[in-house]
C-alpha cells in the first residue's frame, strides 16, 4: 500500500514523530527501523530498562551498532549506537537536558521562543511546576532524590560551591549555567526511551504501522521528488512524502546511498551523483571528553538510582551559556571499579567528516577531528583543572591535574581522550543561500520535494548539553512542521 509518510528511524525523533502525526487519524504512518521493534514495553531485555546501567550501550551488544570513530589522528575509539526501537534513547544515560537558548537562537529558523512550546509538550516534569516546564508529556523527567540520591552527589555539589560554582537548581530553566541535578527521563528506576513514550502505547492505532528489521538502502527519486525507499531486499514502499529520521550517521548515509550529498565524496564511494549538496556528511560536531576517575565511595547506592546525578556547565569567560561539562557518575562503570567525573567541552571549534561507505549495512567512517585548534585544547585544559579541583576539595581523590604544566596536561588529555556520543550536524539545516546547508528551516532537503531530515543531522551545531531532549523535540516539531501548523511560547518571566 501507499503511506502519506514513510519515517526511516526508529530513535528518539522518529518516534517522537510517528506517534505525533498519528494522532490524526486520517494521516498513514509507517515507521521502520533497522533494528529489533518490540511490541510492548516489559519486552525491552532488563539491560535497556535498567536506568542503573549502561550495558547496553555496549558496542559489542545485541543493541548497538558498532560504530568506529577516529577521535584524531592515530586515536580511535568505538561507539555504540542504539539499534532498536526507541534508538540510542534506549541504551543512554537517560539525561534530559534541553539545548541552551544561545544554541537555539543561533540555529536559522528556529530560536528558544520557537522550541519551547515542543521541549514542554513531550514532557511531564514529575519535580518542577511553572510555564517553561511540562506536566501532560509523554516523557516522565525527574531529578535525583531521597533514596535515589547518591551521598556523594552532595559532596560533589557542595565542592562545586567551594570553588565558585554557582547553583543552578533548574537544568531546563534556562538559567544562568551552574552546578544542579541531572534531569532524567526515568520512573521507578526504568529508562523510558522514545518507543515507550511516543510509540508502543499507540500500536492500535489503524493509521500506524512499525516494521523492525528493516534495511533501507536509499531513498526512491523521480526527478527532483522522493516517491519512497528501497529496502535492502529489493522492496520498494511507496509514500506521499520520506521522512529520514536514522540519526546522525546513517541519515547522511542513507542520502549519499540515494546519491545526495558532496560530489568528491560520492565518486570516492562510487556512488553515483543525482543531487548536490556539499554539506551531507560535513562538518559535524561533537563533544569531546575524558573521564578523571575517583574510588566508589561505598555509600550503598539504591538499585534503581541513576548512575549520572548531577552536573556542572561553567561559564569560564567568554561563554556566558557555559561551555564546560563536569557529569557526576556516582556508580562505576563495572563491577569492583572507581566513579568518575566526565568532562567535556561542549562548544567545540572542531568539525568532522564522514566518509561514505558504498552499500548499505557498510559503517562510514568518522574523522571527528578533536581539538585541532588551540582554543580547544585550552578550554580541556581548563575544564580538567577545574574537575580535578573540585575532586580535591570535596576530599574524593587527589587534584591529579595538579602542578601539570599546558604540555603535560596536553599529553595525558590526548592519551585519555574520547567522546560523548552526542554527533550532530551532519546534515544541518539553514537557508538556501548558505552551501553548507542541508535541510531548509523546515527540515525539507534543498532541492528536492517530498523528503525531510527529521533527527540530530539537522542541528547547525551541537548543543551545548546532551542531545537527547533536543532529538524528542525536533520529532515534536517536525510533526507540525508537516501538519502546518506552529505552536507559540507560553507567556513567562523574563
Amino acid at each position: 500500500m501507499s503511506w502519506d509518510v514513510v519515517v526511516v528511524g526508529g530513535g528518539s525523533a522518529g518516534c517522537a514523530l510517528a506517534g505525533r502525526l498519528t494522532e490524526d487519524p486520517r494521516r498513514r504512518v509507517l515507521l521502520l527501523e533497522a533494528g529489533t521493534a518490540v511490541s510492548d514495553a516489559a519486552a525491552f531485555s532488563p539491560d535497556v530498562r535498567d536506568v542503573a546501567s549502561l550495558a547496553a550501550a555496549d558496542p559489542d551488544g545485541p543493541h548497538t551498532w558498532d560504530v568506529g570513530v577516529e577521535l584524531l589522528p592515530g586515536k580511535h575509539t568505538r561507539v555504540g549506537r542504539g539499534r532498536l526501537l526507541g534508538g540510542s534513547s534506549a541504551v543512554n544515560g537517560a539525561n534530559h537536558l534541553r539545548a541552551t537558548r544561545a544554541d537555539l537562537d543561533a540555529w536559522p529558523g528556529w530560536s528558544y521562543e520557537a522550541t519551547l512550546p515542543y521541549y514542554i509538550r513531550g514532557e511531564r516534569d514529575l519535580d518542577v511546576r511553572g510555564p517553561l516546564h511540562g506536566d501532560r508529556g509523554p516523557v516522565p523527567v525527574v531529578r535525583p532524590a531521597g533514596e535515589l540520591r547518591a551521598p556523594v552527589t552532595e559532596r560533589f555539589l557542595a565542592a562545586a560551591a567551594r570553588v565558585g560554582v554557582p547553583a543552578e537548581p533548574d537544568k531546563n530553566g534556562d538559567q544562568p549555567p551552574g552546578a544542579g541535578l541531572v534531569p532524567g527521563n526515568v520512573r521507578r528506576g526504568v529508562r523510558v526511551n522514545a518507543a515507550m513514550a511516543y510509540v508502543l502505547p499507540h500500536l492500535a492505532r489503524e493509521n500506524l504501522a512499525v516494521r523492525g528489521d528493516v534495511t533501507v538502502a536509499r531513498v526512491l527519486l523521480v526527478g527532483d521528488r522522493a516517491v519512497g525507499v528501497e529496502c535492502a531486499d529489493g522492496e520498494r514502499i511507496e509514500a506521499g512524502e520520506v521522512v529520514l529520521a536514522a540519526g546522525s550517521v546513517c541519515t547522511p548515509q542513507l542520502l549519499a546511498l540515494s546519491g545526495v550529498g558532496p560530489p568528491d565524496a560520492l565518486h570516492t564511494a562510487g556512488l553515483p551523483v543525482r543531487h548536490e549538496l556539499r554539506g551531507v556528511g560535513r562538518g559535524y560536531g561533537d563533544h569531546p571528553s575524558v573521564y578523571l576517575a575517583f574510588p566508589d565511595p561505598g555509600d550503598g547506592l539504591h538499585p534503581e538510582a541513576p548512575g549520572a546525578q548531577a552536573v556542572v556547565h561553567l561559564d569560564a569567560g567568554d561563554d556566558p551559556a557555559g561551555d564546560l561539562e563536569i557529569l557526576l557518575f556516582a556508580r562505576p562503570f563495572a563491577p569492583d571499579g572507581p566513579c568518575h567525573l566526565m568532562c567535556a567541552l561542549q562548544a567545540p571549534e572542531s568539525r568532522g567528516v564522514m566518509g561514505f561507505a558504498s552499500g548499505p549495512g557498510e559503517p562510514p567512517r568518522l574523522e571527528h577531528r578533536y581539538l585541532v585548534s588551540g582554543h580547544d585544547r585550552a578550554r580541556m585544559r581548563q575544564v580538567v583543572r577545574r574537575a580535578g579541583e573540585m575532586l580535591a576539595v570535596g576530599g574524593l581523590a587527589l587534584d591529579p591535574t595538579r602542578g601539570s604544566d599546558d604540555r603535560a596536561l596536553d599529553a595525558w588529555i590526548t592519551a585519555h581522550l574520547t567522546t560523548s556520543a552526542h554527533l550532530c550536524s551532519t546534515a544541518k539545516l539553514g537557508p538556501a543561500s548558505d552551501p553548507d546547508a542541508v535541510v531548509d528551516p523546515e527540515l525539507r532537503v534543498h532541492g528536492l520535494r517530498g523528503l525531510r531530515v527529521v533527527d540530530t543531522s539537522v542541528l547547525p551545531t551541537v548543543p551545548r548539553r546532551g542531545p537527547a531532549a533536543t532529538a524528542l523535540m525536533l520529532g515534536e516539531r517536525a510533526a507540525d512542521l508537516i501538519a502546518g501548523t506552529v505552536a507559540e511560547a507560553p507567556a513567562h518571566p523574563a
